[in-house]
């Protein structure tokens, strides 16, 4: 029965995706606030987590209404940020194609070119960004502008449709690493002086305290660490959309310091990073992932 039903679901994400190959980005954009709804509206755990989360985040700098559309415009970019990666697939795959699109924006590609000169410069580096904006836009970029990217993803319970979006995913060139027992693999990575893609604002029971958006949450320590033992920067970048269609941010390198005792270095960089991420997400808040328990407490 199990692989029955991998086999239909994997039947129905194939179906999905070539229907919204063939969609126009007016009608995207649609469904995208349309299905935003539904996760909004029947999600009654998720609605609750993204209004208490804004709530908490922001106080009474906005009002409650405020709070509700801010909720609900997250669900929308959750939406789109799928809808957009399958419409954008067949173009994302052509490096030629993605430095057009960034020659109409020139702040873009000189970011681009900045994270390729400090991958350069480094011999690799370790790019983290927040669930903001188009986060999966990011692995394409670096690979537009040659930048060798090794980036944990954590694969799908579904073997077939794994294998589908594995193959979409891959196709920009970037190395996929499972998420569990990953951080060998990243050392390796590191010292061949490929740079790495991480994910790293999310809860987790083993992560470090830290404090984002005046409350403390945890983070994983991971990013921090391979700073510290490796010598490679912290470079903190994201992908948000705008009047203009998108717009980019690469940081300045957060480095370790030497001759620094190693666990006061990844608390640092670690909150360094945290906050270089809150600094990013109240420039567009409404496309932030607030439906995820980002302050979840553990015993």
């Amino acid at each position: 029965m199990k692989k029955i039903r991998h086999v239909l679901e994997y039947l129905l994400a194939l179906f999905c995706l070539q229907i919204v190959k063939l969609t126009p980005f007016f009608v995207v954009n649609y469904l995208s606030i349309v299905l935003g709804n539904c996760i909004y509206y029947f999600s009654k755990k998720r609605r609750t987590i993204a209004i208490d989360n804004i709530s908490k985040a922001y106080g009474d700098k906005i009002t409650e209404n405020q709070v509700k559309d801010m909720a609900k415009k997250s669900c929308h970019s959750l939406i789109r940020t799928f809808l957009e990666g399958i419409k954008y697939d067949e173009l994302l795959k052509n490096p030629k194609a993605i430095l057009e699109i960034a020659e109409k924006n020139k702040e873009i590609l000189t970011l681009f070119q900045k994270a390729k000169v400090l991958h350069d410069n480094f011999g690799g580096c370790i790019f983290v960004t927040p669930h903001l904006g188009n986060w999966e836009f990011l692995p394409h970029v670096s690979s537009a502008v040659n930048i060798p990217l090794t980036v944990v993803a954590r694969p799908l319970d579904n073997p077939y449709v794994e294998r589908l979006l594995y193959s979409s995913r891959v196709s920009s060139g970037q190395i996929l690493i499972p998420k569990r027992n990953a951080l060998f693999k990243l050392q390796q990575t590191l010292s061949k002086k490929r740079s790495i893609g991480l994910l790293p604002d999310q809860s987790t029971m083993k992560g470090i305290n830290v404090n984002f958006f005046g409350r403390t949450a945890t983070a994983t320590p991971i990013p921090a660490m391979l700073a510290v033992n490796y010598k490679k920067p912290l470079i903190v970048v994201a992908c948000c959309r705008d009047s203009n269609g998108f717009t980019g941010f690469v940081s300045e390198p957060i480095m370790a310091k030497d001759n620094k005792n190693e666990k006061d270095e990844v608390l640092r960089l670690t909150q360094e990073m945290t906050d270089k991420m809150e600094e990013i997400i109240k420039k567009f808040p409404h496309q932030y992932l607030w439906i995820h328990n980002r302050w979840k407490k553990y015993e």
